[in-house]
């Protein structure tokens, strides 16, 4: 079997799988109904290791909507990577990476979860360096050294859970304990790791190093929510204490990204900074204390995100391998197909009334707008989501409009392999959201606002899409944030030096202090004291006591005359 069929074999595979899971999802959904099955390994001081298989209709869905994604995804892969050297071991990774996604998905125990916890660390490391060169190095090396800080919480989290005789989740649900505080802690930190938030936030732009079909499936529903995800199954443990310090870093994180995608000129790291974006808005929900609605915006997001990320790769396919905004430019006339994708995406991701982002988005701001927390966060949140369709608005006008990109010599080639995968999730990315609500929530819940308050996201969708147009064409050099005031768009467009905190900030004093340390001791006063100093020592001793080595006889005569002269003298 030749490796192109290779690809389309696998894509029928996995999309059958995927849509046979979403299927038994809205099955179980429906009727209530989860099957669990538990299979012991060995038993350890009372403490059961088992394999254990959660099947419910949060798990199904979400695997369904993995499945589904990767299919589409592969198939993408199969003529976005055909001149690649290495194919087959593109094609194992991704294979690799989605089997991790669903030992994660499917098991309440946490160590079987840091299978597939660790199993999602280490191959995304793997498709990060994919193309070997420094850049994807060192991002590389950022992103597995992030998601080690998750792992070592859980393996803690793992230890804690040993105190009481359980590694179950469900356990910790309904009995909350001390360990079960510090155990939440701990995965609190784990999920913040891998989802990306402050003050982790550093290594999602960076891992934009990897392929682009790789970018639309670890970016849109796997790697980035497993945090969220495993966060929404501990979510009965989270409203046991206080987690508003946790949800002003998700805001934070949501205003950050959102901020720096408004000065960014890399399509996939704008991209990128859009998903942190949705990533605080999910943690800040689930927070709240909204699983359900964190879980339908998570499957919301992932279509139109993973179309996205599609898009933009055939764009930068075409563009001569260029991610630079500035070089594109009228491209609703070369790729109309993919514009037109591309603008339903951005649509979608703005929150534009009855697309599938519309609903999620929606229901978020309104429940928010009927908690209890103060008017800083309201306030956060909304500017969060204006900042989000002001950055869209930005990359449309950038790429679509009749601005005059710097690339006059680029073969305009729309792939007809990489604009079937993306039909599905066209389709998803319009109706995705309706349906999902109909299906997740059978009986709406009625929320009765005034109607400024209800009209208030819909008034920020718009004052965004101006806000962006304006910045688009803005001028370098009479603007607050032109080049006369670069040191204020350096610090908003760089996330607020969080990728330099997270790098160079946290070794610079330790490696200056050993840098000290070494000039003053090993090269400065152990350099004298042992190897000049003793050396020369030692050089001594060693030529006295060859002297008295090599005239032993006479000085023995010499001794015996003296004491007898002496002995005379007496």
């Amino acid at each position: 079997m030749n490796t192109l069929s290779l690809y389309k074999y696998w894509f029928l595979i996995i999309f059958f799988f995927g849509v046979l899971f979403f299927c038994l999802g809205l099955y179980f959904l429906s009727w209530d109904y989860f099957v669990f099955m538990d299979w012991e390994i060995l038993t350890l001081n009372s403490c059961c290791i088992s394999m254990i298989l959660l099947l419910d209709w949060i798990s199904l869905l979400f695997m369904g909507s993995v499945m589904f994604i990767s299919s589409m995804v592969i198939y993408y892969s199969d003529d976005y990577m055909m001149n690649d050297d290495n194919k087959v071991r593109f094609l194992i990774l991704v294979l690799l990476f989605v089997l991790s996604m669903m030992f994660m998905i499917i098991s309440p125990n946490m160590i079987s979860i840091l299978l597939g916890w660790d199993g999602l660390g280490l191959v995304s490391y793997c498709l990060v360096i994919y193309f070997q060169n420094y850049k994807s190095y060192n991002a590389g090396m950022l992103t597995i050294l992030t998601n080690r800080i998750g792992d070592v919480a859980i393996l803690l989290s793992i230890a804690l859970m040993f105190n009481n005789g359980s590694w179950h989740f469900l356990y910790y649900n309904y009995y909350f304990t001390l360990t079960g505080y510090f155990s939440c802690f701990l995965v609190i930190l784990a999920a913040f790791t891998k989802s990306a938030q402050i003050p982790f936030s550093s290594w999602l732009p960076a891992a934009m190093a990897a392929p682009t079909p790789v970018s639309a499936l670890v970016h849109s529903s796997t790697l980035v929510t497993a945090g969220v995800y495993l966060l929404i199954r501990f979510s009965p443990l989270l409203f046991q204490f206080d987690t508003s310090f946790f949800l002003l870093l998700s805001m934070l994180t949501m205003f950050m990204s959102g901020l720096g995608a408004n000065f960014e000129y890399d399509l996939k790291k704008i991209i990128a900074l859009s998903t942190l974006s949705q990533l605080g808005l999910m943690m800040s929900i689930l927070l709240m204390g909204y699983p359900v609605i964190a879980f339908f915006h998570l499957l919301a997001h992932a279509f139109f995100k993973a179309l996205l990320f599609l898009c933009a790769g055939l764009i930068i396919h075409c563009m001569n391998d260029s991610q630079d905004i500035r070089h594109m430019g009228l491209l609703i006339n070369h790729l109309p197909y993919t514009s037109t994708c591309f603008g339903i995406a951005n649509l979608s991701l703005c929150g534009l009334p009855f697309l599938s982002g519309f609903y999620s988005k929606d229901m978020s701001l309104e429940f928010m707008s009927m908690t209890y927390f103060n008017l800083f966060i309201y306030i956060l949140f909304y500017l969060s989501v204006g900042l989000t369709v002001s950055y869209s608005m930005r990359l449309v006008y950038y790429c679509m409009t009749s601005y005059v990109g710097l690339f006059s010599c680029c073969s305009y080639n729309e792939s007809f392999t990489m604009m079937r995968s993306m039909i599905f999730l066209v389709f998803m990315g319009i109706c995705g959201g309706s349906v999902l609500s109909w299906l997740i929530f059978p009986y709406p819940d009625v929320l009765l606002m005034p109607l400024e308050c209800k009209l208030l996201p819909i008034f920020m969708v718009f004052l965004g899409g101006w806000l962006g147009y304006e910045m688009s064409f803005m001028s370098l050099f009479e603007s607050i944030f032109g080049l006369e005031n670069n040191l204020l768009t350096i610090f908003l467009g760089s996330m607020w030096f969080m990728p330099n905190f997270s790098t160079y900030m946290i070794y610079s004093k330790s490696l200056n202090m050993s840098n000290y340390y070494s000039d003053f001791m090993d090269m400065g006063w152990g350099e004298h004291v042992i190897s000049n100093s003793m050396g020369y020592y030692l050089l001594f001793m060693s030529k006295i006591n060859l002297f008295y080595q090599n005239n032993n006889l006479k000085l023995f005569f010499s001794a015996f005359v003296l004491m007898g002269f002496l002995f005379i003298l007496v």
